[in-house]
């Protein structure tokens, strides 16, 4: 049996339907991506998931339980770290796991000893007693993910964890993360940081409330991007861009930091054109090299297909 099953889910406010249609499935033990943009759905989707939000069409049925007719039962199987930090910020770090232990029914000794834990992989033992409000943004992350645990659920939805979060700090999360799906746990995590992708096992991609692609990071990759991607540096990138992008041998550009990723149709043209343009406006070129694409190379190409086929 899946951990979770999504049929023709669906949620509108009005006119306005934030979730159109989605379908998809999530095996029990896997970390299964669910990536897009801020607004593109994800949030109300888990919320739907949770059984915190009735759909508008369609149902899902997350450890068994049906969303919209057993609400409550999916709530008690389930764990959930919402957007926002969701911890009391004016209890100890103890306080709040004594009291998130006890909303989900464990008994003094099950939050006795499952506080040694959250304790451990949150980092924090000796620092019971501070006061939760006090803590960096890393820790308290690690901290509500503790607590959203506490009972030991099969499936956990992760809504943006690691927003706002260190680089460093956003790569030890994803430890607990994997140290979690290693003892069975289903994770399903939504982001919008597309290199953290690659830790998944499955991914859906979703834009504007529709899902527009699925698979493995490889099967995304091999399926979406067959053309070669060139990274290039070069002195003024905003202006190469404005350049290289209006040609026809340039298939997409796009700014990844202080680089631009061309998809040509040709490496060896492709390379010889973007070194002649850049020459002929004196733009210096400092590096070109193919690689291989990433996720959100993937994501940018899959969007500019979805304004093509809507214009």
């Amino acid at each position: 049996m899946n951990a979770i099953e999504v049929e023709n889910l669906t949620k509108c406010f009005g006119k306005f339907c934030a979730v159109d249609h989605i379908d998809f499935e999530v095996k029990r033990g896997e970390i299964f991506g669910f990536l897009g943009a801020n607004g593109a759905g994800k949030s109300t989707t888990i919320r739907m998931l949770c059984g915190l939000l009735q759909s508008t069409e369609g149902t899902a049925r997350v450890g068994g339980y049906d969303i919209n007719k057993e609400p409550e039962r999916v709530k008690e199987n389930i764990g959930y770290m919402s957007q926002r930090f969701s911890l009391y910020e004016d209890l100890t770090v103890e306080e709040n796991i004594n009291f998130y232990g006890r909303v989900y029914g464990l008994t003094n000794g099950e939050i006795a000893q499952r506080k040694d834990w959250v304790l451990e992989i949150a980092n924090l033992r000796g620092r019971e007693k501070s006061i939760t409000g006090t803590l960096a943004g890393g820790w308290k992350q690690r901290l509500a993910l503790g607590c959203a645990v506490l009972h030991r659920p099969r499936i956990v939805f992760l809504d943006e964890p690691t927003s706002g979060v260190d680089p460093l700090m956003r790569r030890r999360f994803w430890e607990l993360i994997n140290d979690l799906s290693a003892e069975g746990v289903t994770v399903l995590v939504t982001t919008h940081y597309l290199e953290e992708a690659e830790y998944c096992n499955d991914i859906i991609l979703i834009n504007a409330g529709r899902i527009i692609a699925g698979g493995s990071p490889k099967e995304l990759k091999r399926e979406h991007i067959r053309t070669p991607i060139l990274e290039v540096q070069c002195s003024n990138v905003i202006e190469a861009m404005s350049l290289i992008e209006h040609n026809p041998w340039a298939i997409e550009t796009s700014v990844f930091g202080t680089r631009l990723h061309v998809s040509v149709q040709e490496e060896r043209a492709g390379r010889g054109a973007i070194r002649r343009l850049l020459q002929e406006n004196n733009i210096k070129l400092q590096t070109m090299e193919r690689i291989v694409p990433s996720l959100e190379d993937v994501f940018i190409y899959l969007l500019d297909q979805e304004a093509k086929r809507a214009a």
